[in-house]
């Protein structure tokens, strides 16, 4: 079974990850920050990973360790859970309409990370979240699932459009990357024989 769970405790925050890359796409999420949660829950059913996650930050500060953080642990769990990457299709892409916006994502599973992230909002903050930490996420996520993600929102207005854009755009992007190609009988898929 291809799963992952990640612990990660530190004095800013207390989370608690696990994911199965060959779920249904159930989600089970508590950060204590709801839009957040809304993008979480979106991630998880548009992907078909189930992810529970469970996490206690300083809200009191500000929603930027439990966003942050959040990220780093489900990368964790999700890479964890890809092992050798043996089978996968690795690569995959998606234009995600959502009324008005349009967000590109392009994904490579190749275990070498890197984001492009040309998104921006015309507002700070979607009711009480602050819209930077969008990007923060996909920083976290992106460096410790070990992916190399480019998101472009190619035009849009309404930063929750925008926003959940870029997460389903990663979402759709994910499913097809980490699924498992019968053409690739459990090859690694590089000519390096390693990823």
């Amino acid at each position: 079974m291809r799963t992952g769970a990640v612990s990660r405790k530190t004095k800013e925050t207390a989370i608690e990850v696990s994911v199965d890359l060959d779920g249904r796409g159930i989600a089970q999420i508590s950060t204590g920050i709801g839009f957040f949660d809304h993008m979480l829950e979106q991630l998880a059913r548009h992907s078909l990973i189930d992810i529970t996650i469970h996490a206690k930050g300083d809200l009191h500060i500000d929603d930027h360790h439990t966003v942050e953080d959040t990220g780093i642990a489900l990368g964790q769990a999700i890479r964890q859970a890809l092992g050798d990457r043996a089978g996968i299709t690795r690569y995959a892409d998606v234009l995600l309409p959502m009324d008005e916006t349009l967000t590109r994502v392009a994904i490579d599973v190749s275990g070498r990370p890197f984001l492009v992230f040309r998104t921006h909002f015309l507002r700070d903050k979607i009711g009480t979240f602050d819209t930077e930490l969008v990007r923060e996420f996909f920083q976290a996520f992106t460096t410790h699932v070990g992916a190399n993600i480019h998101v472009e929102t190619l035009y849009g207005e309404n930063a929750h459009h925008i926003s959940e854009s870029s997460f389903k755009g990663l979402a759709r992007a994910l499913r097809v990357a980490v699924t498992l190609d019968e053409r690739q009988k459990g090859e690694i898929p590089s000519t390096k024989g390693v990823l």
